[in-house]
């Protein structure tokens, strides 16, 4: 601007002097203005080129400025990629570390057991274990003489009747005193009072229970039937309690 305003200071100036040597004004004018315009416009060219020059040098300079944060967000998205894109490395199981659960183990221990041999029920005779009984041996027992009963139907050889004791000598109270190791049975029981069932054909006996070593023959008895009924009473016949049968 202060290269236009000189010039146009500089027309001005001839212009004047032109007028004071007597030369035609408006010609002199436009030949002075016309050699100012063709120098302003040689000045103004490298102006502007020196302008568009540092547009280009200022847009290459952005350019190059840019590259590095491109440059560097290509490496990012690069990066980001590679470890997307990584197998997951599972880390190894390591006893040491308290962190880790280890599995629980189960033990199973078998512990060998020896067979048990029962002991065999003690009685005052011949002794009658589980369902096995002696057909030769003495009993005196509820369950002995009842079991005998029920296996063999009659009573154990160690039972004998009223009349062979009496023929002994026995008159009443224990019968060892007469025959050692034996005891009253074997008789007939006549159910006069009906406490027992009745049935055409049936028959009862009767014989003394846990006499065996006593001085007398007690109330216990057990009463069993032709056909298969069992009963015991403990109260002289008052009362029967069924073992073996149905009525």
């Amino acid at each position: 601007m202060k290269k236009i305003l000189s010039l146009l200071m500089a027309a001005v100036t001839s212009l004047a002097l032109t007028s004071c040597s007597g030369n035609s004004p408006v010609s002199q004018a436009e030949s002075v203005l016309q050699s100012q315009t063709q120098q302003l416009a040689t000045e103004e060219q490298p102006s502007v080129e020196q302008a568009v020059t540092a547009d280009s040098v200022g847009e290459v300079g952005t350019s190059a400025a840019e590259t590095p944060e491109t440059s560097e967000l290509s490496r990012d998205e690069s990066e980001t990629e590679t470890s997307s894109s990584a197998p997951e490395v599972t880390e190894p199981y390591d006893e040491s570390k308290p962190s880790q659960s280890q599995p629980e183990i189960t033990t199973t221990e078998k512990t060998a057991t020896e067979p048990t041999t029962p002991a065999p029920d003690s009685g005052n005779e011949t002794e009658a274990t589980g369902n096995a009984i002696d057909e030769d041996g003495t009993y005196s027992s509820c369950d002995d003489v009842a079991l005998y009963i029920h296996t063999f139907g009659h009573l154990p050889g160690n039972f004998i009747t009223k009349k062979q004791a009496r023929e002994l000598g026995w008159g009443g109270g224990s019968v060892e005193d007469y025959a050692p190791g034996m005891c009253i049975g074997g008789d007939h029981f006549g159910n006069y009072e009906g406490l027992l069932p009745d049935k055409p054909g049936r028959s009862y006996t009767e014989c003394d229970i846990d006499t065996l070593g006593r001085n007398g023959r007690g109330a216990k008895r057990i009463i069993f039937s032709n056909d298969g009924l069992i009963y015991y009473t403990e109260d002289h016949y008052s009362t029967f309690t069924l073992l073996y049968g149905e009525e």
